[in-house]
């Protein structure tokens, strides 16, 4: 569809029947912390607490009165998902709404609240995608009307009209506009609408490293389809961007940004010292990538907008945003550092930690004649001052691994030094994310223990819908093809860990 058509149906979008303008706030600690204008953009006010109520209402009054009285179904992560249910008691359409398993609880209590008798909820699959493939079968099955999350005209242009108010809201110079990016319909919107009306303007698409099928599409050319996505940020956890966004994308963004889990807890923490609100970790999505941005390009003084798209999160997952954002400010390293078990060689290290930085953890406990492993946090103010540190370390003769990256150094052995084992013959080392429901660890020990040996198991809840758990399995290598077909029959997420030199440092 040519950029006009596109222009023409975001400036005649449905969306302020349900919703009003929402705010362009100036973020006062951000901007100088950045040295540049920092905006956001905060959709987290309307009355589902994202953007999603835009496309979502758009799409659904479009229809006819005869496909609403047919009915409407639709797969979402949460956040559109809640976007339908209201459209949908305002319409008073019968709606059936899949969802992943992986939707946090307060987004599945809010689509029930805001659909009420016109809304039935059925949870699929892991991801977006396996929510979505479910739901196109029963569209079939029950001749319902399919409302796309992203991948709709109606849908892109109800999200367009965030672009629409942000340059109506800014007359000033704008240098770009930073966009949260799952199946694309919101940066596809918004791009359209800027690229149309105000081309100097940066669109500019954030995701997650490990859910970056947009970003993956566009450097392939096609279309790319992941075989995982991560869970952390939710909403964006998509496995392949859709026809429309991707034609969209690929002609009007001008550039991505990937960042870390890290990263995007750092970003919540950050609007909650500007806003005292408190996103979800897709809704801080975009404000990650806009500090990433301005440390790459070192730019100064410019202004800039960050979506701020939603605030469906649990309450406990603050625990672990609170744990992690530290890491996202770049404000401690995580090093593993070898030492000759010798007299004064602790003591040295000790002088070299302290001479100009502060220490956050120190993790050691005597287990070899010749060697001593240390875990070791220390206190820096940038992401590249880690690698100096381990240089140098390496200098004065101190062997260091750098962890600061390392999902299983921070999420399980900083909590577990000390625990090397003689006795753990023929060891495998996994890590699993468990879905907070009972019956699931059940499940996996009646699948695992009748087989083989369970020599070690930790778990941390990480506030979220599910918890990360190290599992050590004793399996003979005449076992190991034995054991390797079982773990994709578990249906859970897993990574081998048996290599992973902090395994090798502090548990073998």
């Amino acid at each position: 569809m040519p950029l006009t058509r596109y222009l023409q149906k975001i400036l005649t979008s449905r969306v302020y029947d349900v919703t009003t303008e929402t705010p362009l706030e100036l973020a006062p600690q951000l901007s100088r912390k950045l040295n540049n204008q920092v905006f956001l953009k905060r959709e987290d006010t309307h009355a589902v607490f994202s953007y999603k109520i835009r496309g979502a209402y758009n799409k659904m009054a479009q229809l006819t009165p005869a496909q609403l009285k047919q009915g409407v179904i639709t797969a979402s992560a949460g956040n559109h998902a809640q976007g339908v249910a209201f459209s949908a008691a305002k319409l008073q359409c019968k709606t059936l709404i899949v969802v992943p398993t992986t939707t946090p609880a307060i987004k599945i209590e809010a689509i029930q609240r805001f659909g009420g008798e016109y809304v039935e909820i059925v949870q699929h699959g892991g991801s977006y995608t396996d929510a979505y493939d479910h739901a196109l079968i029963l569209e079939k099955q029950l001749k319902l009307n399919f409302a796309h999350p992203f991948d709709d005209e109606d849908v892109i242009a109800g999200q367009g009209t965030m672009a629409m108010e942000i340059l109506r809201q800014h007359s000033q110079p704008l240098h770009a506009v930073f966009v949260p990016v799952g199946g694309g319909g919101a940066i596809a919107g918004i791009a359209a609408y800027i690229k149309a009306v105000r081309p100097e303007i940066k669109v500019i698409g954030v995701q997650t490293h490990d859910s970056a099928a947009m970003h993956d599409s566009i450097k392939a050319g096609k279309r790319v389809t992941l075989a995982h996505v991560g869970i952390f940020a939710d909403g964006t956890a998509v496995k392949q961007p859709g026809k429309h966004t991707f034609q969209l994308v690929q002609q009007y963004v001008d550039d991505f940004v990937l960042v870390d889990t890290n990263d995007i807890c750092d970003a919540i923490k950050d609007v909650f010292q500007d806003t005292r609100s408190i996103l979800e970790p897709s809704g801080a999505l975009a404000l990650a990538g806009l500090k990433a941005y301005v440390e790459l390009h070192q730019l100064k003084n410019k202004h800039l907008v960050a979506i701020a798209s939603g605030a469906n999160t649990n309450f406990d997952r603050l625990r672990f945003v609170a744990d992690r954002a530290e890491a996202g400010n770049a404000r401690e390293a995580l090093l593993a550092v070898t030492i000759p078990e010798e007299r004064g060689s602790f003591q040295r290290l000790c002088a070299l930690v302290g001479e100009q930085r502060s220490v956050t953890e120190f993790n050691y406990r005597m287990n070899d004649a010749q060697k001593a492993h240390l875990m070791v946090g220390i206190a820096v103010t940038s992401h590249d001052e880690s690698s100096k540190i381990v240089t140098k370390f390496g200098k004065q003769g101190f062997e260091t691994i750098d962890l600061s990256d390392n999902e299983l150094a921070k999420q399980h052995v900083r909590s577990m030094i000390g625990g090397a084992s003689k006795g753990a013959v023929d060891e495998l080392i996994y890590r699993f994310d468990f879905p907070e429901r009972a019956g699931v660890l059940m499940g996996f020990l009646t699948s695992v223990s009748p087989h083989w040996n369970i020599s070690l198991f930790q778990y941390r809840n990480q506030g979220g819908d599910f918890g990360s758990v190290l599992v050590g399995i004793q399996v003979p290598v005449s076992e190991r093809t034995q054991f390797e077909e079982l773990l994709p029959q578990l249906g859970l997420r897993f990574w081998d860990e048996t290599n992973n030199p902090v395994y090798r440092l502090f548990l073998q």
